[in-house]
């Protein structure tokens, strides 16, 4: 953490919903190389609370968008420290799955680099390296929809994008502008579609009354060229819900949406 920046509150919120397990889940620290000999970075692995020696387990790797150097000044701590992704990955734990936070850099390559650690070195690791998603929001999602285009067709069983910036689609550019307002990655710029892999089903998640600029627009758009391109897409949406609803609305409604989630990677991480 960056004791010279006062933790943001947002910083320390956490996930509205809960599992038995998640405050006893244990945790790992590993270093996995960045590409081109361009150092390190910190892996946090979260492992169920009932993890039993020699098991390969699922895992969900929570991608990132923005550098660290920019979530220090905002928030005052780097993203997988903030309490919305260690919740978030104790949640897996507790479901039975190995939750994957990091730092980066580079949004974009250390994605990939944290990826590819985690492949080749799962069985030390104790995941199965065939049963592996993703999980992003926000401003986020761009770049976990570029590991997925990055990624060889099957490799990862599904991924989750909640209330995020997809593509650029139809000769919109909200999703530029946005990341330029906003600075997050946007590896996907000039992407369409049929960029998106066929065979990892998706899940979007709509904050019905999302207030962040243009966003519901662009994730609207997404799934109705994902349908129209028969991709395997699902859209849940939490109708009347905020940006970060997960995090800032303590409801049942939110509570039910984050448990169709989980059951949604339940489903493909233990077929």
């Amino acid at each position: 953490m960056n004791r010279q920046t006062p933790l943001n509150p947002t910083a320390t919120r956490r996930v509205v919903y809960t599992l038995p397990g998640m405050e006893t889940v244990s945790i790992r620290h590993e270093q996995a190389d960045r590409h081109a000999g361009a150092g390190t970075l910190d892996i946090d692995l979260y492992y169920p609370p009932t993890t039993t020696a020699g098991r390969q387990a699922p895992a969900v790797l929570f991608v990132t968008g923005f550098p660290d150097a920019d979530a220090q000044r905002m928030f005052g701590c780097r993203l997988k420290d903030m309490g919305a992704y260690v919740s978030w990955a104790q949640l897996a734990a507790a479901s039975g799955w190995v939750g994957i936070t990091y730092s980066n850099i580079d949004p974009q390559a250390d994605a990939r680099a944290v990826l590819e650690h985690v492949r080749q070195h799962a069985a030390s690791l104790g995941i199965d390296r065939n049963r592996l998603a993703v999980w992003a929001c926000s401003g986020n999602v761009p770049n976990a929809l570029s590991v997925l285009m990055h990624n060889p067709k099957g490799s990862l069983r599904c991924a989750v994008l909640c209330y995020g910036y997809l593509l650029d689609l139809d000769g919109s550019t909200q999703v530029a502008a946005s990341a330029r307002n906003m600075g997050f990655v946007n590896p996907c710029a000039g992407a369409s579609i049929d960029d998106v892999t066929q065979d990892t089903p998706l899940l979007l998640v709509r904050a019905g009354h999302d207030q962040m600029p243009w966003l519901n627009d662009t994730l609207d758009r997404f799934f109705r060229s994902a349908l129209a391109s028969d991709l395997p897409v699902t859209c849940m949406n939490h109708a009347r819900a905020a940006h970060g609803f997960d995090l800032s609305e303590d409801t049942e409604a939110s509570r039910d949406t984050i448990r169709n989630i989980i059951e949604f990677m339940r489903v493909r991480l233990t077929s």
